[in-house]
């Protein structure tokens, strides 16, 4: 009898024997979890990636939008600045440029194909748009260059401010005066012809400047006008 008793003890399994086949089993039941588990952050992982590769590809067609758009708009106000210096002792003629127009579209527009390229990028679209007068602005519109499937496309806008007003200066009316000597008589020499007067009523930034007429000067261009990119709703 006792030695059945101990044979029946000895078939039951040793404590040992069920621990590894509990871990056998729990091994088993979690592989299949790993494999979903890494799956599933391979593909979180790509996504992000996708997300922050387009996210880039449409900052990068914006930058470059916005820098042909400024390029456009700076090369303008250097020529509004030549052409002011065309015209600096004719006050009556200084209307159109204090308005910011009045310059070469076209090539203004050519500087915006120049940094188009310079941040990788192409006119595209209606490319580079003219203001149709000061306020408008030059309108910009880029296409990434690239692989095709890396490409975007992005609008800018810059406008031209003018930071000056002119206001004449109140001309006093002649005085009445008596008649005047008989004409010269011949071998008189004529009056010489008046000195002319600086011109003032010129202010920039709230700066009132006097332009001579024996050395006629402007501010430089950034001073006569503001270039700054502008939003849809404006």
């Amino acid at each position: 009898m006792d030695q059945g008793r101990h044979h029946s003890k000895d078939r039951r399994p040793h404590w040992r024997q069920v621990v590894a086949s509990w871990r056998r089993r729990d091994d088993g039941q979690a592989f299949p979890v790993y494999i979903a588990a890494i799956a599933g952050l391979l593909f979180l992982a790509f996504v992000y990636f996708a997300v922050g590769q387009a996210a880039f590809t449409r900052n990068s067609a914006q930058t470059a939008a916005d820098a042909a758009a400024l390029a456009a708009a700076q090369d303008a106000r250097e020529q509004l600045r030549d052409d002011w210096l065309d015209v600096i002792l004719f006050p009556d003629q200084w209307d159109g440029i204090l308005r910011g127009v009045g310059f070469d579209g076209p090539a203004a527009c050519e500087q915006a194909e120049v940094f188009a390229g310079r941040n990788d990028a192409e006119l595209s679209g209606d490319g580079c748009v003219p203001p149709a007068s000061g306020g408008d602005g030059f309108r910009v519109t880029v296409l990434t260059t690239g692989q095709e499937s890396r490409r975007a496309t992005a609008s800018a806008r810059a406008v031209i401010e003018s930071k000056c007003d002119f206001v004449p200066p109140d001309v006093p009316k002649p005085e009445e005066s008596e008649p005047g000597p008989d004409p010269t008589e011949p071998g008189d020499e004529p009056e010489p012809e008046p000195e002319p007067e600086p011109i003032t009523g010129l202010t920039c930034d709230d700066v009132a400047w006097t332009i001579d007429p024996d050395d006629p000067t402007l501010p430089s261009a950034v001073d006569l006008f503001t270039v700054r990119l502008a939003g849809d709703d404006e």
